[in-house]
C-alpha cells in the first residue's frame, strides 16, 4: 500500500526535528520545503502507484511518497550509492530528518533500487519541469538569458578492446548455460565449458599486444583466430540451448523452474546477437583492416553505447552519451536532452530556443553559446524568433565586420557569461557523479542524468533563496 505522506508521527520524530534545528546548512532548509511541494509528491505517487493496480489499496505499507523522492534525490546530492544512502541516513539525525524517515525504519538498499526504476525518466523530466517552475514563482529565474553547451556522461563500461568483448560475450553465454544445465541435467546438447581456454587467450593476446617485433602482427593473428573459433563454438552452444529449450527438450515440470529457464532462454537470445556483431567486427578489422565498422558494439551490456570524440588531450575518445544542458540566470539547469545518437551541435541551438520559450513562455534577450553551435542559419533564425543578442563566435570568418563585431563588449560580456557552463558542467560531473552513469541502460542513463540535474538545481535555487533570507 502506497501514501503520499506519513500518515502518522512516530515518538522519535519530535526529538529528531528539535535535535537538528541548528545543524542543517543553510540552503537544506529551503530545499527541505521545495521538496514539500504537492505536485513533486503526487508525480512520485503516481509512479509508485502503477507498479502494480492496486498498489494503492492493498498489501503492506510501505514507504510513503514524499520520503521515496527525498532520498532519491539525496542519493544524487551527495552521489552516494543506495547501500552508502542507507548507512549515512541510519546513522545521520539531519539526514532522517531531511528523508522524512525520522524515527522510523530506514529502508534498505534494494528497496531504494527498485524505487530507482519505478520512478522512470519520463517521471524525473516531470519532476524537473515542476523544480523549474517553483522557481520560477520564487522569481529565482526568468528565463532573460540562455546559455547551452554539450558534454559527454559514460556509461558504466571498460574500455572495449575486440578480445575482451569476446571474453564478455563467452563469460555469460556460458555462465547462463550453466544455470539451465543444474535444472535439467544431461538432457539434449551438452555443455562444454571453453572459459579456461578462451581466458588463456585473452592473456596471450595481451602480452602480445604489448610486445614488440616483427612476428608481433602474426602471433596476434594467430591469437585471435583461436579466440574466434572457440567464440564461435560458444555461440552454437548457446543457439542450440536456447531451441531445446523453446522446443520442450529442456524442461522441468516445477512451474519456478520452467519460468526461470524461459528468463535463461530470453537471456541467451538477448546476447548471442550482440556476440554475434563482435565477431564480425572483430574479423573485419583483425582479417580485412577495417576500423571503422559501421555501429559499431562497444559492449555486450550496454550496446546503445557510442564513441564520442570532443577533442580533448587527455581522453580523446569517451565512451557513453551526448548530453545537451541549457541554463539561465544564477546557474539553474532549465532543460536537458540525452541523445540516442550524436547529433550535431549546430543542429542543436534552435530545438534549445524552442524549449526555453516553452518554459518560459519567452525567448531570451542573450542567447551564448562556443563556436561548435555557430551557423548562419542559426543566428538569423535566432534573431527572427526575437534573440536581441547571439553570442556565438564564427572562427571561419574572414570578414572585417563580423570580427569588429565578435570585438564588441557586448559580445565579449557574453561569451564571458558563456564559459560558466563549463564550471556547470565541471560541478554536476565532480559533485553529482555526471562523469559515469551507474543505472543500467538507456532509460537508467535519463534517470541517471535528470536526478543529477534536479540535485543541483536543488542547491542552486536554495541558495538563492538563503541568500535573500540572509541565511
Amino acid at each position: 500500500m502506497i501514501d503520499a505522506r506519513r500518515l502518522q508521527r512516530t515518538f522519535g520524530d519530535g526529538f529528531v526535528a528539535e535535535a537538528v534545528t541548528d545543524l542543517q546548512e543553510a540552503w537544506m532548509r529551503h530545499a527541505d520545503a521545495i521538496l514539500g511541494d504537492d505536485q513533486l509528491v503526487s508525480a512520485v505517487y503516481e509512479a509508485l502507484g502503477s507498479r502494480h493496480p492496486q498498489s494503492r489499496t492493498r498489501g503492506r505499507r510501505g514507504a510513503p511518497a514524499e520520503m521515496v523522492l527525498r532520498l532519491l534525490v539525496l542519493k544524487h546530492l551527495r552521489n552516494w550509492s543506495y547501500a552508502t544512502v542507507e548507512r549515512e541516513v541510519r546513522g545521520n539525525l539531519v539526514y532522517r530528518d531531511f528523508t522524512r524517515v525520522g524515527g522510523g525504519k530506514v529502508p534498505d538498499a534494494k528497496t531504494m533500487g527498485r524505487w530507482g526504476v519505478a520512478v522512470g525518466p519520463g517521471v524525473i523530466e516531470d519532476l524537473h519541469r515542476r523544480l523549474i517552475a517553483i522557481a520560477q514563482q520564487q522569481q529565482v529565474v526568468e528565463g532573460r538569458k540562455m546559455r547551452v553547451d554539450t558534454t559527454v556522461v559514460e556509461t558504466n563500461i571498460h574500455y572495449p578492446t575486440d578480445s575482451s568483448l569476446l571474453g564478455d560475450g563467452v563469460r555469460v553465454l556460458t555462465r547462463t548455460m550453466k544455470k539451465v544445465t543444474v535444472i535439467v541435467g544431461a538432457v539434449g546438447a551438452t555443455l562444454r565449458d571453453r572459459s579456461r581456454s578462451v581466458r588463456h587467450r585473452l592473456w596471450e593476446i595481451g602480452r602480445i599486444a604489448r610486445s614488440k617485433g616483427a612476428q608481433r602482427q602474426e602471433k596476434l593473428t594467430r591469437a585471435y583466430q583461436h579466440l574466434l573459433a572457440a567464440t564461435s563454438r560458444v555461440v552454437g552452444q548457446a543457439k542450440r540451448f536456447s531451441r531445446e529449450i523453446g522446443a520442450g527438450v529442456k524442461r522441468s515440470r516445477d512451474v519456478l523452474q520452467q519460468a526461470a529457464l524461459e528468463g535463461w532462454r530470453h537471456e541467451l537470445d538477448t546476447f548471442v546477437p550482440r556476440v554475434q556483431q563482435v565477431l564480425l567486427q572483430t574479423r573485419a578489422r583483425i582479417f580485412g583492416g577495417d576500423t571503422h565498422v559501421a555501429d559499431k558494439l562497444l559492449s555486450v551490456f550496454e550496446p546503445s553505447t557510442e564513441v564520442i570524440r570532443k577533442g580533448k588531450a587527455g581522453k580523446p575518445n569517451e565512451f557513453g552519451k551526448m548530453v545537451e544542458l541549457q541554463e539561465a540566470e544564477h546557474q539553474i539547469i532549465t532543460a536537458y536532452v540525452v541523445y540516442d545518437r550524436r547529433p550535431s551541435d549546430s543542429d542543436l541551438l534552435i530545438p534549445a530556443l524552442e524549449a526555453h520559450e516553452r518554459t518560459f513562455g519567452r525567448v531570451p534577450r542573450l542567447v551564448a553559446a562556443d563556436a561548435a553551435f555557430y551557423s548562419g542559419a542559426n543566428e538569423a533564425s535566432a534573431h527572427v524568433s526575437g534573440v536581441t543578442r547571439v553570442c556565438i563566435p564564427n572562427q571561419a570568418t574572414k570578414s572585417a565586420e563580423r570580427k569588429r563585431e565578435q570585438k564588441k563588449r557586448w559580445f565579449k560580456n557574453g561569451q564571458k557569461w558563456r564559459t560558466g557552463c563549463e564550471g556547470r558542467i565541471s560541478v554536476v560531473k565532480r559533485r553529482h557523479g555526471l562523469t559515469r552513469s551507474r543505472y543500467k541502460g538507456d532509460d537508467g542513463m535519463k534517470r541517471w542524468v535528470g536526478l543529477g540535474v534536479i540535485a543541483d538545481n536543488l542547491i542552486n535555487i536554495s541558495r538563492v533563496l538563503a541568500t535573500r533570507a540572509g541565511t
